[in-house]
């Protein structure tokens, strides 16, 4: 049997942890982290913070040695996730994309993340991620509108990774309409003015 990394803190980091444990603006992540190591330092098995904290066991002898190692920066932000995506991870995101910007279910006026994740066969908490990575909101239907270009995942999948990649020596810079003016061209044809609204 493995015995867990025994966990001493120094005043300063008891109270960065007390912090982070009691946050209310802290994420839940940082929240969890933060009284798995305080736990640990009280002397507790795995198995018991696991319990308090509503965790597996695994990941709080994970959080327990990599406060060990790289002490407070190793549980404040995420480790790196090495490597490049797989293409099977690629090709799942521009197939949630598509699903999710160029179709509709049956018997609803938009996708939910478990209803797509059933449709796919993937699950909610996959659906949910690229949604947030892409910032796709189809249950705000004022600021959401289903593209009905073919490329529009392609397309997507390029800007974004000019923004998270850009080119050496240039600059991404994203334009808007403005609100209250109106384009010069009309993509539809104006309506008729009623006659009971003429003239007012």
């Amino acid at each position: 049997m493995r015995v867990a990394v025994a966990i001493t803190l120094t005043d300063d980091e008891r109270k960065t942890l007390m912090k982070w444990s009691r946050g209310r603006s802290t994420p839940m992540r940082l929240v969890k982290r933060a009284q798995v190591v305080l736990l640990a330092a009280a002397g507790k098995t795995n198995l018991e913070i696991a319990e308090q904290v509503g965790m597996a066991r695994r990941p709080v002898g994970l959080w327990r040695k990599r406060f060990a190692e790289g002490r407070l920066a190793a549980i404040e932000k995420d480790a790196p996730r090495p490597g490049r995506p797989s293409p099977e991870r690629d090709s799942l995101t521009r197939r949630i994309l598509e699903a999710t910007t160029q179709t509709k279910p049956k018997q609803a006026t938009h996708w939910s993340t478990r209803s797509l994740a059933a449709e796919l066969g993937v699950s909610d908490a996959r659906v949910a991620r690229v949604w947030r990575a892409h910032g796709l909101q189809p249950h705000r239907v004022k600021t959401f509108k289903v593209s009905n270009d073919p490329d529009f995942a392609e397309k997507v999948h390029d800007v974004v990774g000019l923004y998270l990649n850009p080119p050496e020596h240039a600059i991404v810079l994203s334009v808007d309409e403005k609100t209250q003016v109106q384009a010069l061209n009309r993509t539809q044809r104006g309506l008729p003015i009623h006659p009971a609204s003429a003239g007012h």
